[in-house]
């Protein structure tokens, strides 16, 4: 589908209705495919729903490729912690150029991250895992909450397998006076990259150098053949605790790194 989306444009207050509600519930949206998923989505919250894409994971690339094609008014969001490798910051511009999409880059609060490396240094993150949460607080979950507090509805690119923290998403959530549409968590990396494949979805480079996803450039390595997808981030902490915070634990009410 290449025309744009016909829908109902929903410009101010909030869409969580009874009936959207009970549609949710109801467990029906289960069973929709991942371009499915965006046309329900679209149609109900649009404009004030955003893609969270990170562009530094493949998932969320090819959702700004349906979203486009869709809806080409379909608004995309990162969060720029500043401490990006710069090949992320290529890929923003690459993507604005092919698709013409205006990105909405979110930026953390300045003082608040002054003070927190004044106290605790630059790489605080590797002391413990208090600090890491710590950073990752200030310069991605706050910064989410305050763009989302503007929405009805926000698209992540979790996947299932991606992490043991990540095994009970659905596909449509509700997340206090949001909802979360998680279109991708039934495929399989191989369904992603083949995605990818089949239609020149533009992705970070550093994919290519041993780097299946890309965040922080202190916080991300390349892995090695045979670990785990997620070995790369975070890789001085235990599994059960890789996460930044936008989904699981601590903070709630994130969106899709």
């Amino acid at each position: 589908m290449t025309a744009a989306l016909s829908h109902t444009s929903r410009e101010t207050g909030n869409s969580l209705n009874s009936s959207i509600l009970e549609e949710i519930r109801s467990g029906r949206l289960e069973n929709l495919a991942a371009e499915e998923i965006l046309t329900w989505a679209l149609g109900n919250f649009h404009p004030r729903m955003s893609l969270s894409c990170s562009f530094g994971n493949p998932e969320g690339l090819v959702l700004l490729h349906m979203l486009t094609r869709l809806e080409p008014g379909a608004r995309v969001y990162m969060l720029d912690t500043g401490r990006l490798p710069q090949e992320t910051h290529d890929l923003v511009d690459r993507v604005r150029d092919r698709y013409g999409v205006e990105v909405e880059v979110v930026f953390p609060e300045a003082e608040p991250v002054q003070k927190m490396v004044r106290q605790h240094g630059q790489n605080l993150f590797y002391e413990s895992l208090e600090k890491r949460k710590l950073c990752c607080r200030l310069r991605k979950v706050e910064p989410n909450r305050r763009y989302l507090a503007q929405l009805d509805a926000h698209v992540t690119g979790l996947r299932r397998e991606q992490n043991v923290t990540r095994t009970d998403v659905a596909k449509v959530e509700i997340e206090g006076r949001l909802v979360k549409v998680n279109p991708l968590v039934d495929w399989s990396r191989e369904d992603v990259m083949k995605y990818v494949r089949e239609n020149g979805v533009p992705v970070n480079r550093l994919h290519q150098r041993g780097f299946p996803t890309v965040g922080c450039a202190p916080c991300t390595r390349a892995i090695e053949p045979g670990e785990d997808i997620r070995a790369g981030r975070w890789w001085w902490e235990n599994p059960e605790d890789k996460e930044c915070g936008l989904h699981v634990g601590e903070e709630q009410g994130g969106s899709g790194i």
